[in-house]
């Protein structure tokens, strides 16, 4: 009875640092957007006044990094919530990636930067259609964003079937990312 008592014990302590995690991860996001208000309220100021390029600049970067620590924030609020899988037959992991590659090159400026290559086979699979098709938005959204202007060549995704039977696993890869020779992958559950 006691190790039982004493897991009960260590799970609720647990749960409530997690709870108490978030309120802060939540407090900490409020505090970041009340900084970007000022600082967009300065920037405008600033440009009224006419005031050098240096300020103006060293303004538009502070803004830019609490936007990217309010997304971060935002990401850490969203995803330590409860995931609920709603898995469901006979999901063909082609049509998924089509998809988002169609809405990745529907966007201004990414129409060449991405390109595909997915097996003819079917890669069929028992998923949560809405979380993996988020999962492999977000994946692909920051491969395309992780590429700097400066950089030339394409991202390229690529998606193909390994082993047999029982161990059969689809294999979907980013390639084309060079920053800090990072290739951002994702494999899929057993298909």
């Amino acid at each position: 009875m006691k190790p039982a008592l004493a897991q009960t014990t260590e799970n609720n302590a647990l749960e409530d640092l997690g709870r108490a995690t978030l309120q802060i991860v939540h407090d900490l996001k409020n505090q970041l957007n009340g900084l970007k208000l000022y600082a967009t309220f300065l920037r405008k100021r600033l440009d009224r006044d006419e005031r050098s390029f240096e300020e103006r600049e060293t303004l538009v970067k502070l803004i830019a990094g609490l936007d990217r620590a309010a997304r971060d924030m935002t990401a850490l609020v969203r995803y330590s919530q409860p995931v609920e899988l709603h898995r469901q037959p006979h999901i063909d992991l082609r049509d998924l990636i089509s998809g988002v590659i169609r809405a990745m090159t529907a966007r201004p400026g990414a129409e060449d930067s991405l390109t595909c290559e997915i097996e003819s086979n079917p890669l069929y699979g028992e998923f949560d259609l809405a979380v993996l098709s988020e999962a492999m938005q977000a994946f692909t959204e920051e491969a395309v964003n992780s590429v700097s202007s400066r950089e030339t060549g394409n991202i390229s995704i690529q998606a193909r079937r390994e082993g047999e039977n029982e161990s059969t696993q689809a294999v979907i890869e980013w390639q084309g990312i060079t920053l800090a020779d990072r290739n951002h992958s994702f494999r899929s559950a057993k298909s």
